[in-house]
């Protein structure tokens, strides 16, 4: 059995900005870096102990996760970055990736819609369920990796989680 958190990055520089880098090395904003921490007490006030942590390689994604990391007392050192969270990746690249891992609880850190097509992936449905708002999480029950059998517990927006921070 796997606790899966999908948790989409926080508020990113906005791509219409003159300034703005290639997407994927679009940084957080400071309000960004600030939500993403509120919201991550949030999920250490629910006691979120993770074996593993994945992110995208894509900056906004390893910012965010490095936050999180950061504030549930897991080393940023040991985030591993996986191709199969990027926003371009199928959701079956994902599943391949955690096939491989014996950890029992893992944060994903990505993008939308990737993560929602992750979550309808692992529920057997094209329906969409949900869209991640920043620095959001789903966190479902994995049964089975493969072929995925698992289910929703939980969709927390990051304005919930800042909520049970305090």
């Amino acid at each position: 059995m796997m606790h899966l958190y999908l948790i989409r990055h926080g508020i990113a520089v906005d791509r219409e900005d003159p300034n703005c880098p290639p997407d994927t090395e679009r940084p957080l904003t400071p309000k960004g870096m600030k939500r993403s921490h509120a919201a991550a007490l949030g999920l250490r006030a629910l006691d979120v102990k993770p074996n593993a942590v994945l992110t995208s390689p894509w900056l906004r994604a390893v910012q965010t996760a490095e936050i999180f990391c950061e504030t549930l007392g897991y080393s940023p050192k040991k985030i591993l970055r996986a191709d199969a969270l990027k926003g371009t990746s199928a959701p079956s690249d994902l599943l391949r990736e955690l096939q491989s891992m014996k950890a029992k609880v893992v944060l994903c850190f990505g993008h939308e819609p990737h993560l929602h097509l992750v979550i309808g992936h692992i529920l057997h449905t094209s329906a969409k369920i949900t869209e991640l708002k920043k620095a959001g999480l789903a966190l479902l029950e994995l049964e089975r990796v493969s072929p995925p059998q698992g289910r929703l517990l939980a969709l927390y927006p990051a304005s919930t989680l800042r909520l049970l921070a305090k």
